[in-house]
């Protein structure tokens, strides 16, 4: 399954990408479950982010390593591969895209934040219960990348 999220912030490309740092990211994780942050080396190539996740009874490693990364005047991308999943994960890619957007008429700069995730789950079904509830929580960073972005430096 798949799906992407946008999110526009004023603020311009180089400083969205120096802010994609741990503090951002610890932000960025859900409500539910509780995540602990176990190691964060970054979003270069070859990287490791590993999380722990607490289902109150049981824990669960997730573990992504960035496949991916390039920089241009137009974009900045990363792409994280998880290598050790939850049980309820077969399969994880989540491509993070930067994207400049054209000047506004009042000269602000602009970057559109772009979350394309594709996943699979042990069974079709559970693909779209788990879609469901994916979303929902990447749609909670919006007001995070929001509040992060928008605040003038």
């Amino acid at each position: 399954m798949r799906f992407v999220l946008k999110t526009e912030v004023n603020q311009p490309l180089p400083k969205v990408w120096e802010g994609f740092n741990r503090a951002l990211f610890e932000q960025l994780t859900p409500a539910f479950p509780p995540v602990k942050v176990v190691r964060f080396d970054g979003c270069l190539q070859r990287d490791l982010v590993h999380l722990q996740l607490n289902f109150f009874l049981f824990r669960q490693d997730w573990i992504s390593r960035i496949i991916d990364q390039k920089t241009s005047d137009e974009e900045i991308f990363f792409v994280d591969k998880g290598i050790r999943l939850p049980f309820f994960l077969t399969y994880w890619e989540h491509h993070h895209r930067l994207q400049r957007l054209p000047s506004e008429p009042e000269n602000r700069k602009q970057t559109v934040i772009i979350d394309d995730i594709t996943f699979r789950t042990p069974f079709k079904l559970t693909d779209y219960l788990l879609y469901v509830v994916l979303k929902g929580q990447f749609a909670c960073r919006k007001p995070v990348y929001r509040r992060v972005f928008n605040r003038i430096y």
